[in-house]
């Protein structure tokens, strides 16, 4: 069963007010929108967005058993990167024309279904093909992405490989890891989950081997980030979601990454400033005006408590900003 990672924080922060419309850009299971939904009611509506079909499907099925949900929950198969694009294609709709947006929410972890049902690759607790794409891949499947991490490990140069398990996952054996790869694959391709976490294990000191993480969370965070371009659409989805919201209205990111951390750390920076000119310039030439208010001075980690609960909460850190 997949938690809903720093819920009572979330419903806190986003400030919901009765009949105000949100949008949940990474719907997952719908924990977080199912509170949402209690508490914007009796009118106010959630769009759901997920690239995961599966999540989706399920929770339509789901719905179909709640009064009332039909019409204030409303669930988009697609990248939250095209955002804008999809709020336009929703205003085009005479229903939904005159929606205004209170608060957007980005929890950019992925479920325990995902992790533990789909057969996807994206655990290495269990033996699976090296797959990691977060989308489903069929002939009905409405995007198809032919990178999977499958590839990476057997085709991308050693230098490219290196470079995202350093730069991705921070992994410190990042060139003995890739140099293994580059051995093994020689030999043949590497194909499961469980290869891949033996050529880790082989490529890596045995003291690395009883720290509080697996020597393999690194590696397998990093093909993931790769394949889903999870950073890329993060930076394109965070000024869209600016434009998107009504004045009052705040962003909420739970990230779970460093990498992910700092992105939108910089850029809730950067939008709650005037000027944005590089400091050695005498005066402003760029015209910027901030859009933003920072909510969140510190950035919000769960409890003790939630991590005992949801020991996969434990790297939460979430950031609130508020639209001028």
């Amino acid at each position: 069963m997949h938690i809903p990672v720093l819920l009572n924080e979330v419903i806190e922060n986003l400030n919901i007010k009765s009949n105000q419309n949100f949008i949940d850009c990474t719907f997952g299971d719908g924990g977080h929108s199912m509170v949402i939904l209690e508490k914007n009611k009796p009118n106010g509506i959630v769009i759901g967005i997920d690239l995961d079909e599966k999540n989706i499907s399920n929770v339509k099925i789901k719905m179909l058993k709640l009064q009332n949900l039909e019409e204030r929950l409303i669930l988009i198969n697609d990248n939250f990167a095209n955002l804008e694009k999809i709020i336009e294609q929703l205003h085009s709709n005479d229903k939904f024309k005159n929606l205004k947006f209170y608060g957007i929410l980005l929890d950019l972890g992925f479920s325990s279904c995902q992790l533990e049902e789909d057969r996807r690759g994206f655990s290495f607790q269990k033996d699976e093909q090296l797959n990691m794409r977060y989308n489903i891949q069929n002939d009905n499947a409405k995007f198809k992405f032919n990178l999977t991490a499958k590839e990476i490990i057997n085709k991308w140069p050693q230098l490219k490989i290196e470079k995202i398990l350093k730069e991705y996952g921070e992994e410190r054996f990042a060139k003995s890891i890739t140099a293994k790869i580059i051995e093994q694959r020689k030999i043949r391709p590497i194909a499961t989950t469980f290869e891949l976490k033996e050529i880790i294990k082989k490529a890596t000191p045995k003291w690395y081997h009883f720290l509080k993480i697996h020597p393999a969370t690194k590696v397998f965070q990093a093909l993931r980030i790769a394949v889903n371009n999870e950073l890329e659409n993060l930076k394109q989805i965070l000024p869209q979601a600016i434009k998107i919201l009504e004045p009052g209205g705040r962003i909420c990111v739970i990230s779970f990454h460093s990498l992910e951390d700092r992105i939108v750390k910089q850029f809730f920076k950067q939008e709650a400033r005037d000027c944005v000119c590089p400091s050695e310039f005498p005066q402003c030439v760029c015209k910027h005006q901030a859009s933003l208010k920072i909510i969140t001075k510190k950035v919000i980690t769960p409890t003790f408590e939630e991590i005992k609960n949801n020991p996969r909460s434990r790297s939460a850190k979430m950031r609130i900003a508020e639209k001028f």
